[in-house]
Protein backbone atom coordinates (compact mmCIF):
# COMPACT_ATOMS: atom_id res chain seq x y z
CA UNK A 1 0.00 0.00 0.00
CA UNK A 2 1.17 3.82 -1.10
CA UNK A 3 0.15 6.83 -0.06
CA UNK A 4 1.06 10.05 -1.78
CA UNK A 5 -0.43 13.91 -1.55
CA UNK A 6 1.07 17.07 -2.37
CA UNK A 7 -0.41 20.36 -1.08
CA UNK A 8 0.23 23.72 -2.36
CA UNK A 9 0.01 26.60 0.51
CA UNK A 10 0.04 29.89 1.18
CA UNK A 11 2.67 31.36 3.34
CA UNK A 12 -0.02 32.25 6.23
CA UNK A 13 0.22 30.91 9.63
CA UNK A 14 -3.40 29.43 9.21
CA UNK A 15 -1.88 27.02 6.82
CA UNK A 16 -0.30 25.18 9.38
CA UNK A 17 -3.77 23.55 10.83
CA UNK A 18 -4.47 22.79 6.89
CA UNK A 19 -1.25 20.89 7.11
CA UNK A 20 -1.65 18.91 10.58
CA UNK A 21 -5.38 17.59 9.66
CA UNK A 22 -4.73 16.08 6.18
CA UNK A 23 -1.17 14.68 7.22
CA UNK A 24 -2.91 13.46 10.62
CA UNK A 25 -5.80 12.42 9.30
CA UNK A 26 -3.75 10.34 5.90
CA UNK A 27 -1.77 8.59 8.55
CA UNK A 28 -4.38 7.71 11.15
CA UNK A 29 -6.28 6.15 8.01
CA UNK A 30 -3.26 3.85 7.37
CA UNK A 31 -3.15 2.50 10.55
CA UNK A 32 0.29 4.37 11.61
CA UNK A 33 0.83 4.14 15.52
CA UNK A 34 -0.55 7.53 17.61
CA UNK A 35 3.00 7.87 18.93
CA UNK A 36 4.32 7.99 15.47
CA UNK A 37 1.87 10.54 14.19
CA UNK A 38 2.33 13.02 16.90
CA UNK A 39 6.23 13.00 16.18
CA UNK A 40 5.48 13.65 12.34
CA UNK A 41 2.83 15.93 13.17
CA UNK A 42 5.38 18.17 15.00
CA UNK A 43 7.92 17.64 12.88
CA UNK A 44 5.84 19.02 9.72
CA UNK A 45 4.50 22.01 12.42
CA UNK A 46 8.20 22.84 12.62
CA UNK A 47 9.11 23.00 9.34
CA UNK A 48 5.93 24.84 8.02
CA UNK A 49 6.00 27.20 10.70
CA UNK A 50 9.83 28.09 10.06
CA UNK A 51 8.70 28.97 6.36
CA UNK A 52 6.35 30.89 7.73
CA UNK A 53 8.03 33.12 10.01
CA UNK A 54 11.51 32.62 8.22
CA UNK A 55 10.81 33.25 4.54
CA UNK A 56 10.85 36.67 3.45
CA UNK A 57 10.52 35.82 -0.11
CA UNK A 58 6.65 36.04 -2.01
CA UNK A 59 4.58 33.09 -2.86
CA UNK A 60 3.50 30.17 -0.93
CA UNK A 61 5.42 26.42 -0.33
CA UNK A 62 4.41 22.98 -0.71
CA UNK A 63 4.00 19.74 1.09
CA UNK A 64 4.31 16.69 0.05
CA UNK A 65 4.05 13.00 2.03
CA UNK A 66 4.86 9.74 0.50
CA UNK A 67 4.06 6.50 2.46
CA UNK A 68 5.53 3.58 1.37
CA UNK A 69 7.12 0.18 2.72
CA UNK A 70 6.91 1.31 6.38
CA UNK A 71 8.32 5.23 5.69
CA UNK A 72 6.89 7.88 6.49
CA UNK A 73 8.88 11.06 4.08
CA UNK A 74 7.74 14.59 3.93
CA UNK A 75 8.91 17.13 1.87
CA UNK A 76 8.39 21.38 2.60
CA UNK A 77 9.78 23.35 0.29
CA UNK A 78 9.68 26.98 0.24
CA UNK A 79 11.41 30.01 -2.70
CA UNK A 80 13.99 30.91 1.12
CA UNK A 81 17.41 30.68 1.57
CA UNK A 82 17.11 28.28 4.32
CA UNK A 83 18.68 28.56 7.74
CA UNK A 84 21.68 30.82 8.54
CA UNK A 85 24.84 28.98 10.11
CA UNK A 86 24.16 29.55 13.88
CA UNK A 87 26.65 31.80 15.56
CA UNK A 88 28.73 29.56 18.25
CA UNK A 89 27.52 31.60 21.63
CA UNK A 90 23.86 30.34 21.16
CA UNK A 91 22.88 28.95 24.55
CA UNK A 92 20.60 25.73 25.19
CA UNK A 93 18.23 28.51 26.14
CA UNK A 94 17.86 30.47 22.93
CA UNK A 95 14.97 30.15 21.57
CA UNK A 96 16.60 30.58 17.72
CA UNK A 97 17.19 27.06 15.63
CA UNK A 98 15.12 24.95 18.48
CA UNK A 99 12.54 24.21 15.57
CA UNK A 100 15.73 22.33 13.20
CA UNK A 101 16.52 20.50 16.71
CA UNK A 102 13.02 19.41 17.80
CA UNK A 103 12.85 17.65 13.77
CA UNK A 104 15.85 16.42 14.30
CA UNK A 105 14.88 14.47 18.08
CA UNK A 106 11.39 13.19 15.71
CA UNK A 107 12.46 11.98 12.50
CA UNK A 108 15.29 9.48 11.45
CA UNK A 109 16.69 11.76 8.78
CA UNK A 110 16.23 15.74 8.40
CA UNK A 111 18.27 16.47 5.65
CA UNK A 112 17.90 20.61 4.09
CA UNK A 113 18.69 21.57 0.78
CA UNK A 114 19.07 25.01 0.21
CA UNK A 115 20.01 26.82 -2.89
CA UNK A 116 19.51 31.29 -3.32
CA UNK A 117 18.56 30.30 -7.27
CA UNK A 118 15.67 27.79 -6.16
CA UNK A 119 14.84 27.92 -2.39
CA UNK A 120 14.96 26.01 0.69
CA UNK A 121 13.68 21.90 0.50
CA UNK A 122 13.52 20.29 4.08
CA UNK A 123 13.37 16.39 4.45
CA UNK A 124 12.11 14.35 6.91
CA UNK A 125 12.11 10.58 6.89
CA UNK A 126 10.89 8.79 9.78
CA UNK A 127 9.99 4.76 9.97
CA UNK A 128 6.22 4.07 11.21
CA UNK A 129 5.10 2.37 13.48
CA UNK A 130 1.66 0.66 13.18
CA UNK A 131 -1.28 0.66 15.75
CA UNK A 132 -2.32 -3.21 16.68
CA UNK A 133 -4.97 -4.17 13.80
CA UNK A 134 -3.86 -1.60 11.21
CA UNK A 135 -4.81 -2.21 7.69
CA UNK A 136 -1.32 -2.46 6.62
CA UNK A 137 -0.42 -5.16 9.21
CA UNK A 138 -3.24 -7.09 8.43
CA UNK A 139 -2.20 -6.93 4.39
CA UNK A 140 1.13 -7.73 5.12
CA UNK A 141 0.27 -11.36 7.26
CA UNK A 142 -2.31 -12.17 4.41
CA UNK A 143 0.39 -11.93 1.76
CA UNK A 144 2.73 -13.72 3.84
CA UNK A 145 0.07 -16.87 4.20
CA UNK A 146 -0.45 -16.28 0.57
CA UNK A 147 3.26 -16.65 -0.62
CA UNK A 148 3.98 -19.66 1.60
Amino acid sequence: MELRFSLALPRDVRSIPVVRRVVGDALRGMGVAEGCVDDLLVAVSEACTNVVQHVRTTGGYEVTGHVHAGMGQFKITDGGRGPRPAPEDRGVLSESGRGIRIMRALVDDLDIDSAPDRGTVVHLRKRLTWRDGALIGRLDRDLMHSAG
